[in-house]
């Protein structure tokens, strides 16, 4: 992870150095503060649906609103920022009924049910150096970015089993406010369409090894027991920016 986040932060820095080596008449480019709303796709095992696999997150495709910023210190170079708003939905049905199947067959019983309550909610704050460049009306904005995931809910989960033996534990997922570090990179596309005004398109690739999940009525081994979920999100936005 840190390695990532390293050569992501030295490709920026090395595209900024060439640039600026090769600019014999730089243009000046204004700091700015963007508002932006569009998807946010999970990706890796976030967007899984597979009970065997303690990682996978059931997430769903979701909406994202954003804030998103750069302050220029030398030429086209400057510190990116952002702050993220993201729902990446809930578990449906189809998800609930797999996840019953797998503690039926891991605990033998006769019957199970598992209910889902909640959604997933969270929001990133990532910083790092970004390079723009221009090109006329459009400008080219790349950023390696590293921060805190902070999770404001994640979906409960409840696991009732039938009475075919003594054993009445119910294993409750509970929802996590967890914060984790995160890392990632971002490609934006902006246009001029005043003097102060820019509208544009923004990829952004947010990561992090996980959030610390909790859980109550402890099975133990058996069966599914999930205690850290993996965060990976591709997110596609639209935005409007003012130049400060």
């Amino acid at each position: 992870m840190k390695k990532t986040l390293t050569i992501l932060t030295l490709l920026v820095l090395f595209i900024s150095y060439k640039a600026s080596a090769q600019d014999d008449l730089p243009q000046q480019i204004k700091s700015y503060l963007s508002f932006q709303g569009g998807v946010s796709l999970p990706s890796g095992n976030f967007g899984k649906s597979d009970y065997g696999n303690n990682s996978a997150g059931y997430a769903k495709n979701g909406l994202v609103f954003a804030l998103d910023g750069a302050v220029y210190i030398y030429k086209n170079f400057g510190i990116g920022a952002t702050f993220t708003f993201q729902d990446q939905g809930e578990l449906n049905t189809n998800d609930a009924q797999s996840l019953s199947n797998g503690f039926n067959n891991s605990f033998v019983k006769d019957q199970t049910t598992v209910i889902a309550q909640g959604r997933y909610h969270s929001s990133f704050l990532m910083a790092g150096p970004q390079y723009s460049f221009i090109f006329n009306k459009f400008i080219v904005d790349l950023r390696a970015s590293a921060g805190i995931v902070k999770s404001w809910s994640t979906p409960i989960i409840i696991v009732e089993f039938d009475t075919s033996n003594d054993n009445n534990i119910v294993p409750t997922q509970v929802s996590s406010t967890a914060r984790a570090f995160a890392y990632g990179g971002s490609a934006g596309l902006r246009y001029s369409i005043g003097q102060n005004w820019d509208v544009g398109f923004k990829l952004n690739y947010v990561n992090s090894d996980g959030i610390a999940i909790q859980n109550t009525g402890d099975p133990g081994t058996t069966g599914r027991y999930v205690t850290k979920l993996p965060i990976t999100v591709l997110q596609s936005t639209l935005g409007i920016t003012l130049h400060l």
